[in-house]
């Protein structure tokens, strides 16, 4: 039976929620798109569901921009041209410098595998590694993790699998004796178990029934989910 050596982390959405609907309205408005938060959190989730159940073959920067293209277009009811959603990307990206709260059950979660003497590490798709590890350290868990990988510096992004294995080659793990955790079923889960990890679908609104990627509801479920997989368990 394996043992895990390293749990890896999906970042926003997972550990920490980037979700700033209220300041992203009021930088839609710098860009004179006049969005409620409301209307952008409906929207920026729709999309968010349809760019995971159909990941676009574009490169990572470019999915950022047609992802929050997509997302205004749809909470304005009008088309917004490629200029607009770049200049409302960059926007966000050189506001970004607030702390992302950190999810309840995050650091009780990371406690009790560092305690039990798991490596730690993020499998991101992201602007750069430099940006995770400052969004990290300003959510006060920094040190938990050995590694950082970052689709912005790797050039890779999920859900090739290709990002999911240079990460348990940095620490160092064979994939099936790393675990991965990210809120999103295929660009973080399948993505995960398709270069060979174990992984689990964080679904913070669902009901922990899944089983096809397995579905959890909190992080405080992860260090049991090791467990059941070291027993040989069906997760």
């Amino acid at each position: 039976m394996p043992h895990i050596r390293a749990v890896l982390f999906d970042l926003g959405g997972t550990l920490v929620d980037e979700r700033n609907y209220a300041g992203w309205s009021d930088l839609a408005r710098r860009c004179s798109l006049d969005i409620d938060a409301d209307a952008l959190a409906h929207s920026f989730l729709e999309v968010e569901r349809e760019f995971d159940e159909r990941p676009p073959r574009w490169s990572a920067a470019e999915v950022r921009v047609h992802f929050w293209r997509e997302t205004l277009t749809r909470a304005t009811g009008r088309e917004i041209p490629q200029p607009t959603a770049e200049r409302f990307l960059s926007a966000v990206q050189t506001t970004d410098d607030q702390p992302f709260p950190l999810y309840s059950d995050a650091r009780r979660c990371l406690e009790r595998l560092r305690a039990e003497r798991r490596k730690l590490g993020i499998v991101s798709n992201s602007t750069s590694e430099a940006r995770v590890r400052s969004i990290l350290d300003r959510a006060g868990i920094v040190e938990f993790f050995e590694r950082v990988v970052s689709s912005g510096t790797e050039g890779v992004a999920k859900p090739d699998p290709a990002i999911f294995r240079r990460a348990v080659e940095r620490l160092e793990v064979r994939s099936d004796e790393a675990f991965y955790v990210g809120n999103l079923a295929n660009t973080d889960a399948r993505a995960a178990r398709a270069a060979g990890l174990h992984a689990v679908w964080l679904n913070r609104e669902g009901t922990g029934l899944g089983t096809d990627p397995p579905e959890i509801t909190s992080l405080l479920e992860v260090p049991l989910c090791v467990h059941r997989v070291e027993r040989g368990a069906a997760l």
